[in-house]
């Protein structure tokens, strides 16, 4: 052999095969799930499939607190707000959280005002059907009631408007960087101006 080459010696012997990972169950168990959730919507029926109601809250931390998610429950000055007992809620499908607080009024309201609004969509079927109780729905809203299959009241994130205005010739005109630099130094000399403009009234006054 000529030259000074690597000598042949190949790693081929891996078991690569114990290595990687097949997803053949992927179909079935798509399937499976989709019979789940339709054997879930049966069995909690007349009841929304999404669960109960959440409340809007902000997101965490300076980064994301923009930002608007669901929360775990509403709280209970909310509840009382929109005129809902804090045990009559849970029953209703609406989820509480005792230990929220209400840091902010916009959010206070948001929340108020989405608890209304299910509350003016809410049918309440009786626990008995010979047995119609205070607060359950007429007999023509239980006929006409419908399974929610899809999100119920869905959280939207408002999109911040952008106001058009056209350049004007003062605009064009104005040197935004000459502007910047002379307020900077009107800054630095404020104090020596200052003091030069008292040293000056005070040899007025003499």
């Amino acid at each position: 052999m000529k030259h000074n080459n690597v000598i042949p010696n190949g790693h081929f012997r891996k078991h690569w095969q114990n290595y990687v990972k097949t997803w053949f169950n992927q179909p079935a168990r798509k399937t499976r799930r989709r019979i789940a959730r339709q054997k879930k919507a049966i069995k909690i029926f007349p009841r929304p499939t999404a669960g109960p109601l959440r409340p809007i809250v902000h997101c965490q931390t300076l980064k994301y607190n923009m930002k608007v998610r669901a929360g775990k429950g509403f709280s209970l000055e909310e509840l009382k707000a929109a005129g809902i007992a804090k045990k009559l809620a849970p029953t209703v499908g609406i989820s509480v959280d005792h230990r929220r607080r209400n840091s902010s009024l916009e959010g206070f309201q948001t929340n108020v005002q989405r608890l209304k609004t299910y509350k003016a969509k809410l049918v309440v079927f009786p626990r008995r059907a010979r047995k119609v109780k205070a607060g359950d729905s007429s007999p023509e809203e239980l006929a006409s009631a419908t399974q929610v299959t899809d999100t119920f009241l869905p959280i939207v994130s408002e999109k911040p408007t952008v106001e058009l205005v056209k350049v004007s010739e003062d605009m064009k005109s104005f040197k935004a960087y000459d502007k910047l630099r002379l307020e900077r130094t009107n800054k630095r000399h404020a104090g020596v101006r200052a003091k030069r403009a008292a040293e000056a009234e005070k040899e007025e006054k003499k």
